[in-house]
């Protein structure tokens, strides 16, 4: 399914796809994609997809204009891969396209009895001339996914202390947007911490926030809006 992957200052903060042949992007709470930035108009754009799965976005007269791939536009079609810029915000078009075939990767158990070994000549007591069965050679070794990072956010202090939001998405997004927003995003080895916006940065164990992501590592508290919580991974 075609989708639109939003990010800032290179960090994902979410992934819509393209399910109705209009998409609204704006800051407007009503918006399919709703960004929440000064930068960004009310209704700032749409993206359109017609019925053979092309895809075209057209600025809806915004305030700062719309761009691709570095170009302002008013109507543009859009490859997968391109580029959509809005202030700081960034939405990469990816069309639809077939899953990556995984079981061309092969995954061995731990344990698992390795295939036999096939004779180079025959047996003591067998004569040459005689054949000899070959054990069955396995032509098929079932996939076996790799398992998933398991983490958590327990809130600390605050209205909701004790609650505990578990991080089952790629993005999960915490905080009051206009405020301070963080998200904190899946990684192949692990979580990562990172500023999406407002003018009060997050804190990492009491120190502001750098530039960038961060890695995250289980216990680390993390203060954002008035609020303080718990990293909790494993």
């Amino acid at each position: 399914m075609p989708r639109m992957v939003v990010t800032i200052d290179g960090v994902v903060i979410k992934e819509v796809p393209l399910t109705s042949e209009r998409t609204t992007v704006g800051r407007r709470p009503y918006n399919h994609i709703v960004i929440d930035h000064l930068a960004v108009s009310g209704e700032h754009a749409v993206v359109l997809l017609a019925p053979d799965g092309s895809a075209e976005v057209e600025d809806l007269g915004s305030t700062n204009g719309t761009t691709v791939n570095g170009q302002p536009v008013q109507r543009q079609a859009l490859r997968s891969g391109d580029t959509v810029e809005m202030g700081h915000y960034k939405l990469r078009y990816l069309a639809d396209e077939q899953p990556p075939e995984y079981e061309k990767t092969v995954f061995i158990r731990p344990g698992m009895a390795p295939a036999p070994v096939v004779p180079s000549s025959p047996p003591p007591n067998v004569h040459p001339s005689t054949t000899v069965p070959r054990p069955p050679v396995a032509t098929h070794i079932p996939h076996v996914p790799p398992l998933l990072l398991q983490a958590s956010v327990r809130v600390v202090t605050g209205p909701a202390a004790g609650r505990e939001v578990a991080l089952t998405k790629v993005v999960t997004t915490l905080g009051k947007p206009g405020v301070a927003v963080a998200s904190i995003t899946r990684r192949p080895h692990g979580f990562v911490l990172a500023h999406v916006e407002g003018e009060q940065r997050p804190l990492l164990n009491g120190q502001a926030l750098a530039t960038g992501a961060v890695p995250l590592h289980s216990g680390d508290r993390i203060g954002l809006a008035g609020t303080e919580m718990e990293f909790v991974q494993g």
